[in-house]
């Protein structure tokens, strides 16, 4: 990924917030956008962990509707995915 900033102001304030910190100056970017978003009421951490909470929500969904054997109503589970003498993927 890439950002980049044409300013020299904005750049000299990282380099100090960096030098300041000890951190390295994408780390001090983040976190004052962070704390900018939080300001504004948009706070990154909990819309990430929302973001996430979705994904996890539609993987149990998928879960749910997992193949079943043919013949058998037997939901697939993961010890169908290997074989049991080799451990390796079936």
């Amino acid at each position: 990924m890439s950002l980049n900033i044409k300013n020299e102001r904005v750049h000299a304030l990282a380099r100090e917030a960096a030098r300041v910190t000890g951190k390295t100056q994408t780390s001090v970017i983040e976190t004052a956008l962070e704390q900018f978003l939080a300001r504004l009421g948009a706070d990154p951490v909990e819309t990430d962990r929302q973001r996430r909470i979705d994904m996890a929500n539609a993987i149990s969904l998928r879960w749910r509707e997992r193949p079943r054997i043919p013949g058998d109503e037997r939901i697939l589970d993961e010890e169908d995915l290997y074989d049991p003498e080799t451990g390796l993927p079936a």
